[in-house]
């Protein structure tokens, strides 16, 4: 069996750090927090010379850089597959199907589209709607191409704004036709640098709703969001396509889980 040469490697980091405070989708609040519960003086003196710490950790599955589990959204109260939310599968403790101990493993091509760079900008304006026509363009500029089951994220600049919550959830983002695009080409997962893939509150006529990228994705397509990608260094490292790699939580029962995504490129 061959080798994997990881010297010839750099691993580029795509999580932000998780902090209280940090920027969070309205609905997904109170949000994350980390408190020490025990301290190292608690327990001194009762083990010899080694004592231990350790702490809590509050807040909901889709703080920070996370990932949708298909349970996340319904169309007309109707999961991915066709399951319809009922209380046998929506429980007071979590989804007994399509939850975040059903998210595989991701290890696979990824495709990263500058829309920032092919408008010729440092970040997006927010609310821009990021169409299917940018996407396209982008990978005519990048000379890139989708292939099926990779992992295609999206650069709007917008990470930028991460310690300003008010600046970081005036976002751009997909619109449906965006999502419709990456639908077709048979992605695996997709991800972007805002909080929520879609623009934040804009209402789809055709679709009647609101983020509908989710239900276009998730519900009719079971293709995986990614959200608050820091896709910064990558951008700035030059390198389009990568090797994907992130690991979900097996939280049983929850609707999403927090990961720490990576992007392998050549050194």
């Amino acid at each position: 069996m061959a080798v994997i040469d990881t010297s010839a490697m750099r691993i580029i980091d795509l999580e932000f750090p998780r902090t209280e405070g940090m920027p969070e989708f309205p609905t997904h609040k109170p949000g994350y927090a980390f408190t020490l519960y025990q301290r190292h003086e608690d327990t001194r003196g009762t083990s010899g010379i080694r004592s231990g710490a350790f702490g809590q950790l509050h807040g909901t599955e889709h703080a920070g850089t996370h990932i949708d589990a298909l349970s996340h959204q319904a169309e007309c109260l109707t999961l991915h597959g066709g399951l319809p939310v009922t209380p046998e599968l929506q429980t007071p403790t979590g989804f007994t199907s399509l939850a975040a101990e059903d998210l595989q493993p991701i290890f696979a091509d990824g495709i990263l589209l500058d829309v920032a760079a092919l408008k010729g900008v440092e970040v997006l304006e927010p609310y821009y709607p990021v169409t299917a026509d940018d996407l396209a363009a982008c990978c005519e500029r990048q000379n890139v191409t989708i292939a099926e089951n990779s992992v295609v994220l999206v650069y709007l600049g917008q990470g930028r704004y991460w310690h300003d919550e008010d600046r970081y959830l005036a976002a751009p983002g997909m619109d449906r036709s965006a999502s419709e695009w990456l639908a077709e080409r048979k992605v695996q997962a997709v991800g972007a640098d805002n909080i929520c893939w879609d623009v934040p509150g804009l209402w789809d006529d055709t679709l009647g709703c609101t983020l509908p990228g989710h239900i276009v994705l998730l519900v009719r397509a079971g293709i995986l969001i990614i959200e608050n990608l820091d896709l910064a260094e990558l951008a700035a490292s030059g390198h389009s396509q990568f090797l994907f790699v992130s690991v979900p939580l097996k939280l049983v029962g929850a609707t999403g889980s927090p990961i720490r995504p990576l992007a392998l490129v050549p050194r």
